[in-house]
């Protein structure tokens, strides 16, 4: 069992860079925009690096595909316990993606 484990977990990074922004297809950009809003992203993010937030995007060696920045997105709602659906961390993502990111 621990070797499954083991297995699956050094595989989780592999798994994330082979999604494309794929991922993203057919997310609710609105929705992603609006709790993008509500839940205060840009002043959490500012917080810990200061000036409007967005120095918190692509840090680097850190998010280079789009897995991995929905990944995190999964991050900050489980950190903050946000208690977002799936399709809401998708969201958000794909808002990111589009205004940041840029992933193909």
């Amino acid at each position: 069992m621990k070797t499954a484990l083991l297995a699956f977990a050094l595989m989780l990074p592999l798994m994330a860079q082979a999604q494309g922004a794929g991922i993203f297809k057919g997310a609710d950009l609105a929705l992603g925009a609006k709790l993008i809003a509500e839940n205060r992203c840009a002043t959490c993010h500012a917080s810990k690096v200061g000036g409007d937030g967005s120095a918190i995007y692509r840090p680097k060696g850190r998010i280079h595909n789009a897995g991995l920045l929905r990944g995190m997105v999964e991050n900050c709602s489980t950190q903050l316990n946000l208690q977002l659906f799936p399709e809401e961390v998708t969201a958000i993502a794909a808002v990111l993606n589009r205004d940041h990111y840029r992933f193909k």
